[in-house]
């Protein structure tokens, strides 16, 4: 085991990142999304948050932990608590083990694990804050979806942009990169959203405190193994939550250290 590592760690160059992977029953993808990532010629470290999933998804985690030791970690939770508190553990995680760049990703390879790489040299070799893995930047670039799924999903980053103001052709994006001083910024604590507004909200959040964010292109492929997690609910609360973000926006003062905005 000790050789296991030490070889990965010869192969692959460090980041102190952590990959953030929220999961309910995803034991078709699990095993696979973790060995992409490990696979990848830069070493990040992963973080699943899994919802008691009754598949088994959790404890394929722990098996495969035995395998990539103190690199893949695993966070439990009593039952489907929702992906923004999920992600908000996970940044808490981060910032207390002391990570310096913290990604969000999908457990069914709609993110293509290859594409962590590029948003982690966007931060670290163009100085960009925040970068937002994008389908939209460039056209629309999004495969095995239906018609009306895209129309829905792009007209929706249409809504929020003209709600909010912020320039983000893909304002709903769930793949990204943050650098530690965003989420040390940001009050966690008061994050409200708990659905796809939760991605809108950090976004927004991050925009108001003036950080530099760039959207970097990436092939958005939906999932073919396993069942998605979208719901009336949830797209309601986004559609709703952008309204209240930008209510809200009126009574803040977006301020960070040394610095008023």
């Amino acid at each position: 085991m000790n050789f296991n590592k030490s070889y990965l760690a010869y192969m692959h160059a460090p980041t102190n990142g952590l990959v953030l992977i929220p999961t309910y029953n995803e034991i078709e993808n699990i095993e696979s999304i973790i060995k992409e990532i490990f696979s990848l010629p830069l070493s990040f470290d992963i973080l699943v948050i899994d919802d008691n999933s009754p598949d088994g998804t959790g404890t394929k985690v722990k098996e495969l932990q035995q395998l990539y030791d103190g690199q893949l970690h695993l966070m439990e939770r009593p039952g489907k608590l929702g992906l923004g508190r999920a992600y908000i553990h996970g940044f808490k995680y981060a910032l207390d083990q002391g990570y310096d760049y913290v990604f969000e990703m999908d457990a069914d390879f709609s993110h293509n694990p290859k594409d962590l790489v590029a948003l982690y040299n966007t931060c670290t070799k163009e100085g960009y804050d925040m970068a937002i893995g994008s389908r939209y930047v460039k056209g629309v670039n999004v495969v095995n979806w239906p018609m009306s799924r895209v129309l829905m999903s792009y007209f929706a980053s249409w809504y929020v942009r003209f709600i909010t103001g912020m320039p983000f052709n893909d304002a709903t994006a769930g793949f990204k990169c943050y650098k530690r001083i965003v989420l040390e910024t940001i009050d966690l604590k008061k994050i409200k959203f708990i659905g796809y507004a939760f991605q809108i909200e950090m976004k927004f959040l991050a925009w108001k405190y003036r950080f530099k964010i760039k959207e970097v292109p990436i092939i958005f492929t939906d999932r073919s193994k396993g069942t998605s997690k979208m719901s009336k609910g949830i797209f309601k609360e986004a559609i709703f939550g952008v309204l209240q973000i930008k209510i809200n926006s009126y009574f803040k003062r977006y301020q960070r250290s040394n610095q008023t905005l």
